[in-house]
């Protein structure tokens, strides 16, 4: 997964349909982004909205813009794979702010067999990145 973890995961309809247009036309211009978007006869919106949500995309960080010519050209800082990824830690981090042992414990009764596999794979790869990362600090100590 990217370093890059974009200030804000959260983003609103029109956004998140923005940046699924620019991981489809990347690298791409406002105007692409917009001609895209009125392909749809029924769409109604504005060049000056995307551009307004394009900036807003960027101070969130997920996408960077650069200036091409006369033009911004305009990229994505994550793939759609990471900002799955992305989601589904925030999804998990806020299960598991609930903190109340009672609700986990109801919530694993529910689980059938596949879903207790993947999550005993996923604790035998969160206890091998533990151990990498204890096994790394021991080596830093050592030198």
């Amino acid at each position: 997964m990217s370093s890059h973890q974009p200030q804000s995961l959260s983003l609103g309809p029109l956004e998140t349909e923005i940046l699924e247009l620019i991981w489809q036309l990347e690298p791409t211009t406002a105007r692409a982004i917009h001609d895209a978007i009125l392909a749809d006869i029924d769409r109604e919106l504005t060049y000056s909205s995307v551009a307004t949500v394009l900036r807003r995309l960027e101070a969130k960080g997920w996408v960077v813009g650069r200036r091409v010519g006369r033009a911004f050209v305009w990229q994505a800082r994550v793939s759609p794979p990471q900002a799955e990824a992305l989601r589904s830690q925030q999804q998990l981090h806020a299960f598991l702010d609930v903190s109340n042992p009672d609700i986990v414990a109801a919530f694993a009764d529910t689980l059938d067999e596949d879903s207790i596999s993947q999550l005993e794979a996923i604790t035998a790869r969160i206890r091998a990145a533990k151990a990498r990362a204890a096994a790394k600090i021991h080596r830093e100590e050592q030198s």
